[in-house]
């Protein structure tokens, strides 16, 4: 039996780090879950030797973090393919990365990686039983072993890694401005309306003055947000949870894409999105040498869209009766005629992947290209938009001083 020391929360919330004794990391799991505690992090007592036999300047130089970002797998997956490249043996280079890599859970699966390998699984079966490792990369990983080349189709995934990767913080970026601008009008907007208005309402009220129709709105709206603006700001978190629960449905899900499908101008968008990530991996899958009907099956189950993984479905299943690609990828009316038509010039030239490369270049530009316009759009119309609602509570403010004015005047 080993030791394997554990973190965990009582129902109270108080931390509990202390440590168990088992054959195994599952039963220590079932046993603390079956006492009410939430388990946050559980090490075995050979994970922590491996962590404390690390060089010190190492150790002193990086700290573990719980989570696996894309991040941590792109790096392991390029410092696993440089290192089988240069003739290094699987079991030494889990070994290696496993002294260097920063995420707490990722050196638990390496090490596990290793003790199946050990025990006589291959590279593909071992990460086959890891969740962290995507379906992509155990059938890619599969195909480089079946080939001989798994350096080659590790690089070939790297690369593929690193391009989503900087194609996502892309994305993040140009994103990023908009979303501050629109917090930030919004925070402005409820100051105004919580505590200026009700400011100068109390104001008014002592010169038992008529307020203007505008101005009346503008304090009516204020008097009403700020007695129920608890009730409403629940009622916005309830509303997102039941939104959140019905599109992780199958049929809320496919509604709530058909619905950002069908967006006038930002449709195109969400379209382009699909087919980037449909091309992205189909490349790189038929490059590292799986069969098409296999490419399309882990495509359909990565591709992060049900109407399209209910298109590559169909396309599979036409594929598989002996049609081309091309033919029934038009039939799905899913894809533009310019993505057919170079698909079907790839199966003609025997040249699938690098078109499928082409495409995923083309698309990434699109929606690189979208979200500059989208960005450069946003800012002049949000900061009207915002002026003028401002616009409209300072005049609606100031409208009863300026009946003071002239009644003070007049007398």
């Amino acid at each position: 039996m080993a030791k394997f020391f554990y973190t965990a929360r009582d129902s109270a919330g108080k931390k509990i780090t202390s440590y168990e004794e088992s054959n195994n990391q599952d039963e220590v799991l079932s046993r603390l879950q079956s006492r009410g505690l939430i388990v946050l992090d559980i090490t075995s007592e050979h994970d922590s030797q491996v962590i404390s036999n690390m060089p010190q300047s190492a150790a002193r130089a990086r700290k573990f973090h719980s989570g696996v970002s894309d991040d941590d797998l792109v790096l392991f997956c390029r410092q696993l393919a440089t290192l089988l490249g240069a003739g290094v043996t699987i079991l030494k280079c889990l070994d290696i990365i496993a002294k260097q890599v920063s995420s707490r859970k990722l050196l638990n699966v390496l090490i596990q990686l290793q003790k199946n390998m050990e025990a006589g699984l291959s590279l593909h079966e071992a990460m086959a039983k890891h969740p962290v490792f995507p379906e992509l990369w155990v059938n890619l990983v599969e195909s480089g072993e079946a080939s001989g080349n798994l350096a080659i189709v590790l690089n070939r995934l790297a690369t593929y890694l690193e391009r989503n990767a900087e194609f996502k913080k892309k994305i993040v970026s140009a994103l990023i401005y908009p979303f501050i601008l629109f917090f930030a009008g919004t925070g402005a907007l409820l100051f105004l309306t919580l505590k200026i208005i009700p400011t100068f309402a109390e104001l008014f009220k002592g010169f038992n003055l008529k307020l203007p129709f505008l101005t009346q709105i503008l304090v009516n709206m204020s008097g009403f947000l700020s007695k129920y603006f608890i009730v409403i700001l629940i009622g916005i978190v309830v509303t997102v949870f039941l939104f959140r629960k019905f599109i992780n449905t199958k049929e809320g899900r496919r509604r709530y894409e058909l619905f950002l499908l069908n967006l006038p101008m930002l449709g195109e968008f969400f379209r382009a999105l699909a087919v980037e990530k449909f091309s992205s991996g189909m490349s790189t899958l038929i490059e590292s040498g799986v069969p098409i009907l296999y490419s399309l099956e882990i495509t359909e189950h990565s591709v992060g869209n049900s109407l399209m993984a209910e298109a590559i479905r169909n396309i599979k299943d036409e594929v598989r009766n002996g049609k081309t690609l091309s033919a029934p990828m038009e039939a799905s009316g899913f894809f533009e005629p310019m993505v057919v038509q170079m698909v079907g010039i790839g199966e003609e030239i025997g040249e699938l992947s690098q078109m499928f490369k082409k495409i995923n270049s083309f698309y990434q530009d699109y929606v690189e290209t979208f979200l500059v316009r989208f960005t450069a759009m946003f800012e002049p119309v949000m900061l009207i938009f915002m002026g003028g609602v401002i616009g409209i509570m300072v005049v609606g403010m100031f409208l009863p001083i300026f009946q003071l004015t002239k009644i003070g005047g007049g007398s």
